[in-house]
């Protein structure tokens, strides 16, 4: 694990860092969605938080769950904002 951890962080500075980092642990009988990133208290109560990593890695999550339009319609929306600069 200490390998992939140290590979998935490096491939997370290629996109732009850990805050846009979803991730999706699928198993045989249950998955689980959760972003890579930490609980960074030091920008708690500072409107700081990008919850892009999060998002997408709910709609990873929506898809594997065969909930593929709902998964595309927050996907349509997560593009929407990061092209608008709002994040």
């Amino acid at each position: 694990n200490l390998y992939g951890d140290i590979i998935s962080d490096l491939c997370a500075g290629l996109i732009g860092g850990l805050g846009l980092t979803p991730s999706c642990n699928i198993g045989e009988k249950c998955v689980l969605a959760e972003a890579v990133h930490g609980t960074a208290p030091d920008i708690s109560g500072k409107n700081l938080a990008n919850p892009t990593a999060l998002l997408c890695s709910g709609i990873m999550m929506l898809r594997e769950m065969e909930l593929r339009d709902v998964a595309s319609n927050i996907e349509q929306a997560v593009f929407v904002v990061l092209k608008e600069g709002k994040v």
